[in-house]
């Protein structure tokens, strides 16, 4: 397995980190009776239960990108130093992007998103050349 693929699963684990935090703050803040329910009637969530929604959000956005970028470059074999530190990149910039989420950093956690998106298209980029 090449190195971008397996950041590419530690990605997807840390997707379902992200969707339990999500899931218990936003439990903590309707109740379990409404979690459970059909949720007819839909609730905005507020404060860190809304921002850790918005970050899940995110990172599915963040994370189809990803991926393409991954099965580019392992399908066409051109796993690089420069592919693999981009991989490296986005993890760390994602690792860091709930934190700046939940907390409310700014401009961090812009800057850290971008940093990410950046470094996926590096790695899209370098798979053309």
């Amino acid at each position: 397995m090449t190195p971008e693929l397996t950041i590419l699963a530690l990605a997807g684990l840390l997707q379902v980190v992200q969707f339990c935090i999500y899931s218990v703050l936003a439990q903590m803040q309707v109740g379990s009776k409404y979690a459970a329910s059909p949720r007819d009637t839909p609730r905005e969530l507020t404060g860190k239960a809304g921002r850790a929604q918005r970050a899940l959000n995110n990172h599915f956005e963040g994370l189809i990108l990803f991926t393409a970028a991954v099965v580019v470059v392992t399908v066409s074999g051109q796993s690089t130093a420069t592919s693999q530190t981009c991989a490296y990149v986005y993890l760390a910039a994602r690792l860091l992007y709930l934190p700046a989420y939940l907390f409310g950093w700014s401009p961090w956690r812009s800057l850290i998103w971008a940093v990410g998106l950046i470094a996926t298209a590096v790695m899209l980029i370098s798979a053309l050349i």
